[in-house]
């Protein structure tokens, strides 16, 4: 079921929260929204699914509109950051519980929680309790019972967080490939920018209640709109160095790089991703660094360059290099980049600047 909202706003008070928030939701879409703490993500979905009440702008489910509407009448099953079950009921009790309100009949509500609980690999466990379950099959009973009702649309408020490293790499794979089977929208709510990159179809990326990028996670990557979006996005996030951008060159702490044409924007900054440059011997690259630290990853090696001159303080940058990399600390090099990989922004307003 398509999702439409429009011009969305929610104000707590003076505080407005959110502003003007528009976009459309493809039926069977898995959509992120993304944002640091108190974007205003949370809060979206919330009135998406009815907790929460819209100031102004229209929230559409299909061809109905339920800015009005109450929760029960929505068809949107919310799945939260905590389990939220019950903890004297089984794990077949807690699953069928929303048949039960609607008076399903006994014999088919029982054949319906073993079908759900077969797609969460939970057929073993449905006469345990809740606390004799680990964080992660909690977890699938939440989410069986939100699908056993059959929604138009899935709401999922960070509900990998309260899981261990491994677990939630675990469950990334079990909700995109459920997500796929079910071919229910699904609208997901994160801080986690892995989270958001391996998961969706299409991220909103939210910030002081904002939109600030809406698209396929490879064209954020490739293509960030503006500053905030290119420093949330990657991990190891992508390098920022602070200069100036006048006649055409921008000027940062050491270096110099000639644009292929004559821009002028004053303060500016340069942007250029770990894995998109290199160490090189001092005198070959474009900016001139020394070796800050060295870390082994394992698959590759992350060093950490420092640069500065006389008229600038002390700046880091990260570089992805083969894990079979080595260099003394203090030493001096050359960081290597690609000019197709470079981008720039506006220092004061975050505004990207094409060149």
């Amino acid at each position: 079921m398509q999702v439409t909202l429009d011009k969305l706003s929610k104000s707590f008070g003076p505080v407005q929260v959110l502003h003007d928030l528009s976009m459309v939701v493809e039926e069977g879409e898995f959509l992120v929204l993304l944002g640091p703490s108190g974007c205003g993500k949370t809060t979206a979905l919330r009135m998406i699914a009815g907790l929460e009440e819209v100031t102004s702008g229209r929230v559409h489910i299909g061809d109905r509109d339920v800015t009005d509407i109450l929760p029960k009448y929505r068809d949107a099953a919310m799945v939260f950051q905590s389990y939220a079950l019950y903890p004297h009921k089984t794990v077949a009790e807690n699953i069928g519980y929303p048949l039960k309100l609607r008076k399903v009949p006994p014999p088919e509500r029982d054949k319906t929680v073993r079908e759900v609980a077969a797609q969460v690999q939970l057929e073993d466990y449905l006469t345990r309790y809740p606390r004799e379950l680990s964080g992660g099959q909690r977890q699938r009973v939440a989410l069986a019972r939100a699908i056993i009702r059959r929604p138009a649309v899935f709401l999922m408020d960070e509900p990998l967080s309260n899981l261990d490293a491994k677990l939630r790499v675990h469950m990334r794979a079990e909700l995109k490939h459920m997500q796929n089977t079910l071919g229910t929208t699904t609208i997901y709510v994160t801080h986690d920018q892995v989270e958001a990159m391996t998961l969706a179809h299409r991220v909103a990326i939210l910030n002081h209640g904002r939109l600030m990028q809406f698209d396929q996670p490879k064209t954020i990557y490739r293509d960030p709109a503006n500053l905030f979006v290119a420093s949330f996005i990657g991990s190891p996030p992508m390098n920022m160095v602070d200069g100036n951008l006048s006649n055409g060159e921008f000027t940062g702490p050491g270096f110099a790089h000639t644009l292929g044409k004559d821009l002028s924007v004053g303060p500016a900054v340069i942007g250029f991703r770990p894995e998109d440059c290199s160490v090189v011997a001092a005198g070959n690259g474009l900016i001139p660094a020394e070796i800050y630290s060295n870390e082994l990853i394992g698959d590759h090696t992350l060093v950490t360059c420092e640069l500065h001159d006389s008229s600038a303080a002390p700046h880091t940058v990260t570089v992805k290099m083969d894990k079979d990399f080595e260099a003394e600390m203090g030493a001096q090099i050359a960081i290597a980049i690609d000019p197709a990989h470079l981008y720039f922004f506006e220092r004061e307003s975050g505004n990207r600047v094409r060149v």
